[in-house]
């Protein structure tokens, strides 16, 4: 299952790893459901806060990119 869905930003927790910035994400949806995500900057816009409103790209039901709309 691939697909876009309308959601906000819980959480933005920015990780260093190695020298590699990655990104702890909550992400709450429409029907109140909460996903957790480890994304890297490639697939974050710069400047995530929390509280914004964003479109997720989930594959299988996993985030695997956020992206403003």
């Amino acid at each position: 299952m691939l697909g876009e869905e309308e959601a906000v930003i819980l959480e933005v927790t920015p990780l260093d790893l190695h020298g590699v910035t990655y990104y702890d994400l909550a992400v709450g949806f429409r029907d109140r459901s909460v996903q957790q995500a480890r994304l890297g900057a490639e697939s974050v816009p710069g400047g995530l806060r929390s509280g914004e409103q964003v479109l997720a790209t989930r594959v299988a039901n996993m985030v695997v990119s956020i992206r403003r709309p």
